[in-house]
């Protein structure tokens, strides 16, 4: 039984009165102040980091003034390039300046003064024309046959060289490098001293639309001549009737001559003169305009082109629509001349088919 004390008491706990208006007043009070002083703390915290970064800026800015008091107040291109680290690109552009100038001199780029030559200055003995024979290894008869025509040999040969035209039997690599067929042209090169020989191309009836384009590079690197002419093996040529034709054109660039055809397009594979890029040609189905594949002549500018993108330029089936693809995207000058058509009945005509 509880007594009365305990019963006393816990009624006392339960109807304990709320604390005093006073107290909670007080309590009150402090409450801005605690807020005023971290107020105070922090402007103290800001203050004092915008002062050391007052001082750091003005430590900074004399050091720059005293490493900077003795630089001029305008500063040349060269200075900013070497500031820079730059002087390396520097170098590369005026390499590169002098890169195209020196194509301009050669006659690579339009509108050189030069005559499309690009021989002055050169120091490279200057030809007429360089005249490329394609032959094959079975054509030693073929080739015997013109050596005893209007192909001069021996000193002959020499001696039209000296006067500006170089001919030359043009033949590349057996596919089996070194055997006998290669011997042979070897063997017969040292006794006549009349073939190119184009090392990187392999002569080969599916690699015959990519001679032209040894030839052309072979050719101009060989010898520096105003024109380059490309005849097949199966032509008779009236040589002083070209030569007298190519010294009327001297000094002419950008010429394509030839004998300017055009013609259907072959897309049916078990036919002659299949084409397999006939769909490049449209609906039509007409090739463009383009010197016959037996004779045409470039000049030094166009052959120059030729050797230094050869290896980004299509071949077709035939080197002659190979050739007439890449003229026609440069501002070359189309000579479309009778006297080269070797068909034809002009009697002035400087080839025939032998």
């Amino acid at each position: 039984m509880e007594t009365l004390a305990s019963v006393m008491r816990r009624d006392n706990r339960r109807f304990k009165p709320p604390p005093s208006s006073s107290a909670a007043a007080a309590s009150a009070g402090r409450a801005p102040l605690v807020m005023a002083f971290l107020a105070c703390l922090a402007w103290v915290y800001v203050a004092g980091r915008l002062w050391q970064d007052a001082q750091t800026r003005a430590v900074l800015s004399g050091l720059l003034q005293k490493s900077t008091g003795n630089l001029p107040k305008e500063i040349s291109v060269d200075d900013k390039l070497r500031d820079l680290g730059c002087t390396g690109i520097g170098r590369k552009i005026a390499e590169a300046e002098m890169d195209i100038a020196k194509a301009k001199s050669e006659g690579y780029l339009w509108g050189n003064g030069t005559g499309g030559t690009g021989t002055e200055g050169s120091g490279r003995k200057k030809f007429l024309a360089v005249i490329g024979v394609y032959t094959g290894f079975g054509s030693r008869l073929k080739r015997n046959t013109f050596r005893g025509s209007w192909m001069p040999r021996g000193d002959a040969l020499k001696t039209l060289e000296e006067k500006g035209v170089v001919i030359r039997f043009v033949i590349g690599r057996s596919p089996n490098r070194g055997d006998s067929l290669d011997r042979n042209i070897n063997e017969e090169n040292r006794k006549t001293n009349d073939f190119l020989i184009l090392e990187s191309h392999e002569e080969a009836a599916e690699e015959l639309p990519k001679k032209v384009k040894f030839f052309f590079s072979a050719a101009i690197e060989a010898w520096d001549a105003e024109f380059y002419v490309k005849i097949d093996d199966n032509i008779n040529l009236d040589l002083a009737g070209l030569i007298e034709m190519l010294n009327i054109r001297r000094g002419s660039p950008g010429l394509y001559m030839g004998c300017m055809k055009s013609g259907a397009v072959v897309s049916e594979e078990e036919q002659q003169w299949y084409e397999p890029e006939w769909w490049k040609f449209g609906d039509s189905r007409t090739y463009f305009r383009h010197a016959a594949g037996s004779l045409f002549i470039l000049s030094n500018n166009l052959a120059r082109y030729i050797n230094i993108n050869s290896a980004s330029l299509q071949s077709y089936a035939h080197d002659d629509i190979s050739v007439g693809s890449w003229m026609m995207g440069l501002n070359a000058t189309y000579v479309d001349d009778d006297r080269l058509c070797c068909l034809s009945a002009v009697q002035e005509k400087v080839c025939s088919f032998g």
